[in-house]
């Protein structure tokens, strides 16, 4: 009955936003999607992605989930009100949160490029 949808938007879907807004979301998406998926850069922008989304409002038997992340985030983007400066501001933030995080639970090493995870 239903398709297999993600209820949160997932880091494969970057890629598929880069012509969603202007220069600087085109080479924002072109800079993400080439990273891990546990980058805190691809991270940040999930989390970007999941806020504008409302993910955490989503619902499986939803009109939105019905239609995919896909689809959800290039309407969320397209209806989006304010400038790409504005949303980059957002990115910016919700990356800094993502820092914040990893490094009080002291998820990253100190050199930066390795994860470790451990029970905080």
């Amino acid at each position: 009955m239903y398709s297999f949808n993600e209820l949160l938007f997932p880091p494969k879907l970057i890629g598929h936003l880069r012509h969603d807004r202007g220069p600087a979301w085109f080479e924002l998406v072109d800079h993400v999607s080439q990273l891990p998926q546990d980058h805190p850069e691809s991270l940040a922008f999930s989390l970007t992605m999941i806020r504008l989304n409302g993910c955490l409002s989503c619902e499986t038997d939803s009109y939105r989930a019905m239609r995919g992340c896909k689809e959800c985030s290039h309407q969320s983007l397209r209806r989006h009100k304010a400038s790409d400066d504005e949303l980059m501001r957002i990115y910016r933030m919700c990356l800094a949160e993502v820092n914040d995080y990893l490094a009080h639970y002291e998820i990253l090493q100190p050199d930066k490029k390795t994860f470790a995870y451990r029970a905080a």
